[in-house]
């Protein structure tokens, strides 16, 4: 699908890798994109959308989101997976989901992602400086840093981390049952022990009580 665009307006063009569809439809790469444009990219697919010096968008595959530009400002709302911005100096970019929106200091030049999981939106900034905004709540995010809003530690994630953000485990699953097994043995030991009773000649008769 060819979109005419306003002579004055602001246009995007358009690279891709994999299925990407402009407003439901396939598209290719060097395709001119007009503000309040739905994107959208399969499973392993990328596009990124050139906005020349007003800023750039890249949108990760399994995603989807309307764009909406002009010559002072971007605002973007991705209803799922991840896009990353990049925008000038000047330039207000706005980015919302349904847990927070994520506002871009527009006196400097800033690089940030935003991405959805299940129950969560994270924010992590590369430069510039962003506010996560939650309800009522302002959270300053710079650069270096990240912030999430929603909930991250909702039951059935355990925790719901993003993929690669857990640490490391330092054990191996049977382990922990040989552990178990020797605390158990040590825990009759000392019961055994406490209730033991001599017997004339020296012996010892040792009297394990019942655990209840």
């Amino acid at each position: 699908m060819v979109t005419l665009a306003v002579p004055g307006d602001l246009t995007g063009e358009i690279t891709v890798s994999g299925t990407v569809t402009v407003n439901g439809q396939p598209t290719v790469s060097n395709s001119t994109i007009t503000s309040g444009s739905t994107i959208a990219t399969g499973a392993g697919s990328t596009a990124v959308i050139s906005l020349g010096k007003v800023g750039r968008v890249e949108l990760q595959e399994n995603s989807n989101m309307v764009l909406s530009f002009s010559a002072s400002g971007i605002v973007a709302i991705v209803s799922s997976g991840t896009a990353r911005m990049a925008n000038g100096v000047g330039i207000s970019t706005t980015v919302s989901t349904r847990d927070a929106t994520v506002i871009a200091d527009s006196s400097q030049a800033n690089n940030f992602q935003v991405g959805l999981e299940n129950t969560y939106t994270y924010v992590n900034v590369t430069s510039g400086n962003v506010t996560m905004r939650e309800g009522s709540t302002d959270r300053q995010v710079a650069a270096g840093s990240s912030a999430t809003a929603g909930e991250v530690g909702q039951t059935g994630c355990e925790p719901c981390l993003r993929p690669g953000s857990a640490p490391p485990l330092n054990f191996a699953g049977w382990g922990w049952f040989a552990l178990l097994g020797l605390g158990a043995a040590g825990a009759a030991i000392l019961l055994g022990t406490r209730d033991s009773k001599k017997r004339p000649g020296g012996d010892t008769t040792v009297i394990v009580s019942p655990v209840s």
